[in-house]
């Protein structure tokens, strides 16, 4: 089953909130990279990627749609 990332940030309250809005949405999701982040020091060298399935990610595209927004403002 083939993933696709949806977003990738070292902001760990935006991935949290992130992963809330899709759980809430039945989109399930994985965090990418996380123990990377961890294994260097958590200096915020390699950002978190937040992973779905292919066959959900137009479904958590528009989950994330609103809070993509307001990240671009």
């Amino acid at each position: 089953m083939p993933l696709r990332e949806i977003l990738r940030s070292n902001d760990l309250v935006l991935l949290s909130y992130a992963q809330h809005l899709l759980a809430e949405a039945g989109v399930e999701c994985t965090v990418f990279d996380a123990n990377v982040s961890a294994v260097e020091g958590s200096i915020g060298a390699f950002p978190r990627r937040l992973m779905v399935r292919e066959a959900d990610e137009a479904a958590a595209r528009a989950t994330l749609s609103e809070l993509r927004q307001h990240l671009s403002e």
